[in-house]
């Protein structure tokens, strides 16, 4: 597998995963009849960078990052992650999380946090924290899960720079 910059070429294959994952509402916050360019606009051309994994069968995985607030919160960056459906089960998203966390370094970001990890997304839940990131919040009954209907929200957090965070 190789992960490396997205071009603005690349959303024709990412459109069929974003489309998977949003039409599903599991989730992602996203409309779950999102068009296809209000997914490259959230996508591509929002965030600072977006990346895409490819392995032998094509692009089968992608992540963005962003700056999460603004001024005094900049030192903080937010990731969104998606995979294929076909390529799940491969690693692909522990190695974009890793990947993600060395780029965020790299721009100069001090921390990583996800905004609204569902409650019912166990697989990502165990998967960030063993990357190290931290449950640090709980919005009560903030997803609208397709099926389950009104679940918690999570936010979680690392803290990626050396030195430790002020207490």
């Amino acid at each position: 597998m190789q992960i490396r910059e997205a071009t603005t070429t690349d959303f024709d294959a990412i459109w069929p995963i974003f489309q998977e994952i949003a039409s599903a509402g599991e989730t992602y916050a996203y409309p779950r009849e999102i068009s296809k360019e209000e997914a490259e606009r959230l996508w591509m051309q929002l965030p600072r960078k977006t990346f895409v994994a490819e392995t032998h069968d094509g692009i089968a995985g992608t992540y963005y990052i962003k700056t999460n607030q603004a001024g005094p919160g900049s030192h903080v960056c937010n990731c969104g992650y998606m995979v294929a459906s076909t390529a799940r089960g491969q690693g692909l998203a522990t190695t974009m999380c890793e990947h993600s966390q060395a780029i965020a370094r790299d721009l100069g970001y001090k921390a990583m946090q996800f905004n609204f990890v569902a409650s019912s997304n166990l697989g990502a839940i165990r998967l960030w924290t063993r990357l190290g990131f931290e449950t640090v919040g709980r919005l009560p009954r903030a997803f609208d899960h397709p099926a389950k209907g009104l679940i918690d929200a999570l936010v979680m957090y690392k803290w990626l720079a050396e030195d430790p965070p002020n207490a």
